[in-house]
């Protein structure tokens, strides 16, 4: 288990039980009681979050046996028992809701993306993911888009650099942003991935003269405005779509012939999956 993900499930239990533990456990159930209880999932998805639970119970009680019949990327069907846990039933109960919020968010979102890649499965286009995610549960989010079938953009502000149009009216135009921000890499003697978001064939053509820009973003345009641009670009360099793409206009975009479609909905608009975890 990596760093950030061991703060972050250290982090998520301290916020349930504080100083004081499971007091409703502890009030009722004597803390040698031992038992077990199984996960069932209570309509069709694409699991994902096998993994995560796993860490999460050994980081409550490493005495904790889990037997999943399943692995993160599987389709799942309802009413479907996935796996056990067995050991201390305080251990269980105070596992239970931080293992279950995993799991039920990234299901939701590892079917949906699984869905979307389908869609376009005939297209080149791979679906990313963008950073509107829940505060601290990022980590989360972006491994269920994985599962799911996507591909993780940038993590953060601090590992690539994406010009958008904040920052091009800021400094006045698209060449003025992208070459101050090749004076700043030269001077910090950074290599990092850049991205420049253009809004119309003028800006496009800015970009191109940029030989170190690693990819165009084609930001709120309609299927015809991207067509014309791809046509435009003639694959000199990668282009990425994104703003207002969901199901019902996905595969309109794919059709263009984009290398990448950006989706904020993956991770912002999502229903959880509905999975309980039963002492039995």
């Amino acid at each position: 288990m990596n760093t950030d993900l061991a703060q972050f499930i250290q982090s998520a239990i301290e916020e349930d039980v504080a100083q004081v533990g499971d007091i409703t456990t502890l009030a009722t159930i004597p803390k040698n009681q031992t038992g077990q209880a199984h996960f069932l999932v209570k309509e069709d998805c694409i699991i994902a979050g096998v993994e995560m639970v796993n860490h999460i119970a050994h980081a409550v009680d490493v005495n904790l046996d889990l037997e999943f019949k399943v692995q993160d990327g599987d389709q799942v069907n309802k009413q479907q028992v996935i796996g056990t846990i067995k050991g201390s039933i305080h251990s269980i109960l105070l596992a239970e809701r931080l293992m279950l919020n995993c799991m039920q968010r990234m299901s939701g979102i590892s079917t949906k993306v699984n869905r979307l890649k389908n869609m376009i499965s005939a297209y080149p286009a791979k679906i990313l993911d963008t950073r509107k995610t829940t505060p601290n549960f990022r980590l989360a989010e972006k491994w269920a888009v994985r599962i799911g079938g996507g591909v993780n953009h940038r993590f953060g502000l601090y590992d690539m650099i994406l010009i958008k149009d904040n920052h091009i009216k800021a400094t006045g135009s698209v060449s003025n942003a992208l070459i101050a921000t090749r004076e700043y890499c030269e001077a910090a003697k950074i290599d990092k991935t850049v991205l420049v978001e253009v809004k119309n064939q003028q800006e496009l053509l800015e970009a191109l003269d940029f030989d170190f820009v690693s990819r165009i973003l084609l930001d709120n345009m309609t299927p015809s405005e991207v067509a014309k641009m791809v046509e435009l670009n003639q694959q000199r360099k990668p282009l990425e779509v994104s703003g207002g793409i969901r199901q019902d206009n996905i595969v309109a975009y794919a059709v263009t012939g984009v290398d990448f479609i950006s989706i904020g909905d993956l991770t912002h608009h999502i229903e959880s999956v509905d999975i309980s975890l039963k002492i039995i």
